[in-house]
């Protein structure tokens, strides 16, 4: 019977127990700090024993970032400076995968005023914008990958991944999910090419077969490439990625040579169906971020289309304890390799039970690290306490502004305070 101490093999990589942070922003951004920043997060949680840590989204372009923390990795200079921090984690025991993507039409140019002015060049699609998602883009210039760009992205991914195996870091994941580009391209809502990367879903999910291929090609057939599989929810009478595709998806993957998957449910819009919980009333309730909303979105309408999807999102969407757990139980039984759990999972009793009970291989626990960084050391001795998290979505307007990555809600802090960092 699989325990969270069971060690874990993903490709040439092996990891010490069955618990991993599951990647979220930490806001470090490109800067001379951004390694110390990481850091500051990372060996705290390795200290406390997570057996991985997936490093949230890294652009593998110079433009194309969803948030001005999020971190660019599009050359080799900028995955090494993050090489001391990979050694910090390594040496505190745990592994460390970083997560590569890019925004595509939700990358920050489309929408946050100061990159958009300095715009290099047009948001990459992977088809026009959808009929529904037009008004919000007029004006906005976009350009559609052509078949020979698209090998090249893919050979991007590559080049990334053996840089990052140069640093250090114990494998990649790509960030295939959540509305980003590559999800853009899975996705019928967004995909309707006619080349060889459209139609189908075999040929939708061809750009991920291109990006194995090249990862093996370039950092090595044996460094861990895991992939993120999304489900999608979208509005009436439209196109997704149904729970069929998905799990379809996650066979193709494993055929493809991945060597580990997280099945999630997502929408094809970029909302807070990902981290479901409470509305994200900080937008307006907390000074800073109403702030530098402000200035990433001067235009009235623009912002109030922001705030608005902001707020349909956490009423649709409220918190479920381990929502995705029909997606990766079932990715499960069709699929021999890794298969990783994550979203609502809280306690050290759900932790146990997906495993013991064969549902995955790892679980994941993303924002409650926010509020309590040692938070492993109380999932590994099955502590049954209550968490500190309190899904409240009120750090995600943090992260796509740019922010740090920390908690921030009042009402965790004051419990922070009153029990000295512990949910005990």
């Amino acid at each position: 019977m699989t325990n969270v101490r069971t060690p874990l093999r993903i490709g040439g990589s092996l990891v010490r127990n069955r618990l991993y942070r599951a990647p979220v922003l930490e806001g470090a951004g490109s800067g001379p700090d951004a390694a110390e920043i990481y850091a500051r997060h990372f060996v705290e949680n390795a200290t406390a024993g997570v057996g991985l840590i997936i490093q949230g989204s890294s652009c593998v372009l110079e433009e194309g970032r969803t948030s001005p923390g999020m971190t660019v990795v599009a050359n080799r200079r900028q995955v090494m400076e993050l090489s001391p921090m990979v050694r910090a984690v390594q040496q505190a025991g745990a592994s460390i995968f970083l997560q590569l993507g890019h925004g595509g039409i939700f990358a920050m140019e489309a929408w946050h005023e100061p990159y958009a002015s300095a715009r290099k060049g047009p948001l990459l699609a992977a088809s026009p914008v959808p009929w529904l998602l037009k008004p919000a883009f007029r004006g906005v210039p976009v350009h559609v990958l052509t078949t020979d760009e698209v090998r090249d992205l893919a050979r991007r991914f590559g080049d990334v991944a053996a840089w990052a195996r140069e640093a250090g870091y114990d494998g990649v994941q790509l960030g295939s999910a959540n509305a980003k580009l590559l999800d853009q391209f899975l996705s019928p809502f967004f995909n309707h090419r006619r080349d060889e990367f459209g139609g189908t879903l075999r040929n939708r999910a061809r750009l991920l077969e291109l990006i194995r291929a090249e990862v093996a090609a370039r950092a090595g057939a044996d460094y861990p490439c895991a992939v993120k599989v999304p489900c999608e929810k979208s509005p009436p009478l439209t196109a997704r990625t149904s729970p069929a595709e998905a799990l379809e998806l996650c066979r193709l993957v494993e055929e493809f040579g991945f060597d580990a998957v997280t099945p999630v449910h997502v929408s094809v819009f970029p909302d807070t169906t990902l981290s479901r919980g409470g509305v994200p009333r900080s937008f307006w309730t907390n000074r800073s971020m109403r702030d530098r909303l402000r200035r990433a979105a001067p235009s009235r309408r623009r912002r109030t289309a922001i705030l608005a999807g902001s707020w349909l999102g956490g009423k649709q969407a409220a918190f479920r304890p381990v929502w995705n757990r029909d997606l990766f139980s079932a990715a499960k039984r069709q699929v021999s390799i890794p298969v990783f759990a994550v979203g609502g999972i809280r306690t050290a009793e759900e932790v146990t039970t997906i495993l013991q009970e064969g549902e995955a291989d790892m679980v994941g626990i993303g924002r409650p690290f926010y509020a309590e960084p040692d938070l492993a050391a109380r999932i590994l001795d099955g502590d049954p306490g209550p968490r500190l998290c309190r899904s409240s979505n009120l750090c995600v307007p943090a992260q796509m502004l740019g922010m740090k990555g920390i908690c921030y809600n009042p009402e965790v802090r004051r419990a922070r305070a009153t029990t000295g960092g512990s949910a005990r």
